[in-house]
């Protein structure tokens, strides 16, 4: 049998390209990130939603209430969203649950383009936060679940793509709508919203749906079709499909019936949901909502330059990052290593620019001292923790559970963003504490509590399949011997397809003898 790692990446060319497709999810959720925080800087938008306040550098500025509101109103959406994964999974398959997410974005950018009133932006992001809750969710378990061992690194680093890109475009149009003083000047951003819903809505017809969604609900024809599709290898489906089948039977015989009791009743499952709320919420963890949110009303309020063009150059040192990541992840991409290495640095990098704001507030030398740091910080966050978090909160699980793991583990890491963007205003902002770049004291020793935690629990899992990882789970193995440990799964089911070959030659040599003597008979007439 052939083995998938003999097939490149261009073999692989269309799993690929129904995962580039499915990772364009999380680009409006990345364009969101890159336009409230400037919309909350701009003037036309501050005219309708916030206050005169001369003693701004605007002369504009938004209550506290209301800042904590539209940030943290799209996160708590995300956090419903995510923890519907699991119920919805039951009835739903990823693509459907992609394409209900595609409807609710347009639906909710709609509200938000075209009201004037708090309430009605507040249900726009609500609601909004809710798509971006199933984007972020479904569209993560389609790529864990669709492509190859070796290129599922990959699949997750272009996810992180998508992200970053619709960040900086974000960013980016903020910067040249930012000057007009008009409701244009966020209604233009808004409006890029629509992109990706249109796209993969129509995309989507024309890619399979997860064989692994397909098989563990018993519709094992169409999953067979759908890794004919997937797989360059065609002589090895079968061999994968019987994989897959015999991962879901031995999950199934620990089933008490109920999945979310499951989560916790079973040892192995439960430290598996642990190790996957933990990894996805190391993002929340290591403070960088505080940079992504609230970054250019940060360096606006801090007088730290051009705010915009700063944001700016964040995003896009954070492109810059995880296009890199690309090249490395599949050969290199430790999980472990990687997230350790990121969370110590993003720690480091905020004490320093606390410490540094504290001795010299307001100088240009703190001003660069500051940019510099948060640029080393972004790049280090989208290099090392971001994919790399992602990628094992999505992996750990099993396979039956995985809807209601990882929804659950993106719940957390959502709740923890909202707990960062409502309250990350009532430090920065010169109305309430106005501690400013000193927010990173409280960071740095939550970034070196979750690099300790991960140093010595997470398991290294690179290049193994979904089933091998449940098998090392059901082994019960420490975290420091995933990585050498040899499975027997696939040896498991050469032997089933062998004795399936063997019991077929069996049942029909008394057929072939019988023909082969008839024939020999006739002849000797």
């Amino acid at each position: 049998m052939a083995s998938q790692k003999e097939y490149g990446l261009a073999s692989n060319w269309k799993c690929m390209l129904a995962c580039c497709l499915v990772s364009m999810s999380p680009f409006q959720y990345g364009i969101d990130f890159g336009l409230i925080g400037g919309m909350q800087a701009m003037v036309g938008f501050l005219k309708i939603f916030g206050y005169v306040d001369p003693s701004t550098p605007v002369g504009y500025n938004i209550s506290t209430e209301v800042q904590q509101l539209i940030s943290s109103l799209m996160t708590l959406g995300a956090f419903v969203g995510s923890l519907a994964a699991g119920p919805m999974a039951i009835v739903l398959g990823r693509k459907q649950c992609l394409w209900l997410a595609c409807a609710l974005c347009v639906v909710s950018n709609a509200i938000m383009m075209g009201t004037t009133q708090l309430a009605g932006l507040y249900v726009g992001r609500l609601f909004i936060g809710l798509a971006n809750g199933f984007f972020m969710t479904f569209s993560q378990l389609y790529l864990q679940e669709v492509a190859p061992a070796r290129y599922r690194g990959l699949a997750l680093a272009c996810f992180q793509v998508w992200t970053s890109v619709g960040t900086l475009i974000g960013t980016v149009v903020d910067n040249f709508t930012s000057p007009i003083l008009s409701r244009a000047s966020y209604m233009i951003p808004l409006a890029l919203i629509y992109i990706v819903p249109v796209i993969l809505g129509v995309g989507m017809f024309f890619i399979p749906e997860s064989p692994r969604w397909l098989a563990q609900h018993g519709n094992i024809e169409k999953a067979r079709k759908a890794l004919y599709w997937l797989r360059p290898d065609k002589d090895g489906v079968e061999a994968e499909l019987a994989e897959i089948q015999l991962g879901i039977e031995a999950e199934r015989s620990t089933a008490s019936g109920s999945a979310i009791v499951d989560m916790f009743r079973n040892p192995v499952d439960r430290r598996r949901t642990i190790l996957s709320v933990a990894t996805v919420s190391v993002q929340a963890a290591c403070g960088v909502m505080f940079m992504l949110v609230y970054g250019t009303y940060f360096f606006e309020m801090a007088a730290v330059g051009n705010p915009f063009m700063n944001s700016c150059i964040l995003v896009a040192v954070g492109v810059v990052a995880i296009i890199i990541d690309l090249f490395i992840i599949a050969p290199y991409g430790r999980r472990r290593v990687f997230l350790t290495t990121g969370l110590i640095v993003c720690g480091f990098c905020q004490l320093i620019i606390a410490v540094v704001y504290t001795k010299n507030p307001g100088t240009v030398q703190t001003g660069q001292v500051i940019v510099a740091f948060s640029v080393i910080y972004i790049f280090v966050y989208n290099g090392a923790i971001c994919p790399f978090s992602w990628l094992s909160g999505g992996e750990l699980p099993s396979q039956r559970l995985r809807s209601y793991t990882f929804g659950l583990a993106a719940a957390v890491g959502f709740l923890g963003a909202w707990v960062c963007t409502f309250t990350a205003p009532y430090f920065i902002n010169p109305s309430a504490l106005n501690w400013g770049p000193k927010y990173g004291y409280i960071w740095f020793p939550s970034c070196l509590v979750s690099a300790a935690f991960i140093y010595l629990y997470l398991p290294e899992v690179k290049d193994r399949t979904l089933e091998e990882i449940d098998e090392m789970f059901e082994a019960r193995l420490p975290a420091r011997k995933f990585r050498g440990y040899k499975c027997m799964i696939k040896e498991m089911v050469n032997e089933k397809v062998a004795a399936e070959d063997r019991m077929v030659v069996a049942l029909e040599k008394p057929i072939m003898d019988a023909t082969v003597t008839a024939i020999e008979h006739a002849g000797k007439m």
